[in-house]
């Protein structure tokens, strides 16, 4: 008997960017895009599929993906602009991209991590008047939080170009 997927994409909804809005409005409204994209590429599959890592010689997986994104959302929002110490969330011998195997727990724990960081990442930004409020970055030094969504925007963009190509060679699916 085959396993049941494990993301329903009947519940996932991208609605269309504003084709004209202010700054803030747009940049969120891009950012949510991005994040339900990833959502919907992990939609229709199995624990075995989303950590499959079909593009050799990488290790790279869609549960590494989610992985990753959990651990950037909870590094830029909640260690860099909101001061709070924020460990890393996942326990490996690599990085959170090396998955080499998961079951439904590693499935809900990678969702319900990623899911809780882009939560405080949006109470944070609801929180703030604006976007020049800025965070410390130990490698950068002072960082707005405008420079903060730009660089979640540049990093889900690319890492969903990533997603694409890794669920095509999952299972033929493109365009999603």
């Amino acid at each position: 008997m085959a396993a049941t997927p494990f993301i329903d994409s009947s519940r996932i909804v991208r609605e269309n960017r504003p084709t004209q809005a202010d700054e803030r409005t747009n940049v969120l409204a891009f950012l949510r895009w991005h994040r339900n994209t990833l959502e919907l590429k992990c939609a229709g599959l199995t624990p075995e599929q989303l950590a499959l890592q079909p593009l050799s010689p990488s290790s790279l997986s869609l549960l590494g993906l989610v992985r990753h994104a959990a651990q950037s959302e909870r590094f830029w929002f909640r260690h860099v602009m909101a001061g709070e110490e924020a460990s890393a969330m996942f326990s490996f011998p690599g990085d959170e991209f090396d998955v080499t195997d998961a079951n439904s727990q590693t499935v809900i724990a990678a969702f319900h991590a990623w899911r809780t960081e882009v939560a405080f990442a949006d109470h944070y930004v609801d929180s703030v008047s604006d976007l020049e409020v800025t965070g410390n970055e130990p490698g950068e030094g002072p960082v707005s939080l405008r420079w903060v969504l730009s660089h979640l925007l540049e990093e889900y963009a690319r890492h969903n170009g990533h997603a694409d190509l890794l669920r095509e060679q999952i299972d033929g699916a493109v365009g999603l």
